[in-house]
């Protein structure tokens, strides 16, 4: 992540340099420059990702018929998190890009729904024709609840005063030894994960659903227009939704690819649960940055909710208080 954020941070310095400060400002009115380089990079992107996705997540699966799969309750629904902050993020940066070029709000706002729904829609048609998938109508169910979040706030408010986050911490999974029902084989959890999860930061920040925790962080200020306020602008109060011991979609039942054996997890050993953060906030967005590069990238920074002090309620009823809720 440190590498990341380094290496994001040097493009933007770099670019300010190159193109200047004004390149950087918001145009007042259509800047047609921008507008169709906007436009360019959109239309690569979608291809780009389209044909990446296409050779390197979908080639190797046996294609179907496109088909309806019913996944609510999969993942304990983190898919289905990640899929309203996914939806949410394109259709708020793509907004924002717009705004720059100068394209008006109403039609920045339609750009921003358009290019979230297309981008997640079009994964979701490959998923049905993927034999081992298919076409979920609870993903696109949170898909438009994510541009619609997005759209309802800026046409309502003319801001985002919620904004999804995402964080990740790694999971130290424990050696446990685990027998497959015929006795013939043994794994562990810490192996299982790795399996299906994967090691590496981008696997563990996109894969590992017993890593990550989706955010909703409210803006206190953005509700208090009092000029007296004392909140502080950056202050910001974020509610997470996480989960745990997930070893399987729907339950941690799994078979062996090679060998056909199938393993299942004690419930006494590693029980499944959804948990509940409320943790403090910093919204980037009001951090003081006088070079326009450092602007954008505090807003870069806004999706990314950082460890903090927290309360954590799961669904076996316990409560607890962290001291890093992540």
């Amino acid at each position: 992540m440190k590498q990341w954020l380094l290496a994001v941070m040097c493009l933007i310095c770099a670019s300010s340099v190159a193109f200047g400060q004004d390149f950087w400002m918001p145009s007042d009115s259509l800047d047609k420059t921008k507008f169709w380089g906007l436009n360019s990079v959109a239309a690569v992107g979608y291809t780009g990702a389209t044909i990446g996705l296409s050779q390197i997540w979908y080639k190797d699966f046996e294609k179907s018929r496109f088909h309806l799969f019913n996944d609510m309750g999969e993942w304990n629904d983190l898919d289905k998190a990640g899929h309203l902050f996914t939806a949410y993020l394109e259709a708020r940066w793509t907004h924002q890009a717009y705004r720059w070029a100068g394209v008006d709000e109403k039609n920045s706002i339609i750009a921003g729904v358009v290019i979230g729904s297309l981008f997640q829609a079009t994964i979701e048609v490959m998923d049905g024709f993927s034999d081992k998938w298919g076409f979920s109508l609870g993903d696109i169910a949170f898909n438009t609840a994510g541009v619609g979040l997005f759209a309802g706030q800026q046409i309502g408010w003319g801001e985002q005063r919620i904004l999804l986050k995402h964080s990740t911490w790694p999971t130290q999974y424990p050696e446990t030894i685990i027998t497959s029902v015929d006795g013939s084989q043994t794994t562990t959890l810490k192996a299982r994960a790795e399996s299906l999860y994967g090691t590496s930061l981008p696997e563990l920040m996109i894969k590992d659903y017993n890593s990550l925790t989706i955010w909703a962080s409210v803006n206190l200020r953005s509700f208090d227009k009092r000029e007296n306020s004392r909140i502080p602008p950056w202050l910001n109060v974020a509610v997470g939704y996480g989960s745990q011991n997930l070893y399987g979609g729907f339950d941690n039942t799994w078979t062996d690819e090679e060998t056909g054996a199938v393993f299942i997890v004690p419930e006494n050993v590693a029980p499944r649960y959804r948990q509940i953060f409320l943790s403090p906030d910093i919204d980037w967005r009001f951090i003081p940055a006088k070079r326009r590069g450092w602007q954008i990238f505090l807003q870069l920074l806004s999706w990314i909710k950082l460890p903090a002090p927290g309360v954590e309620f799961t669904t076996h009823g316990k409560v607890r208080l962290r001291a890093l809720a992540h």
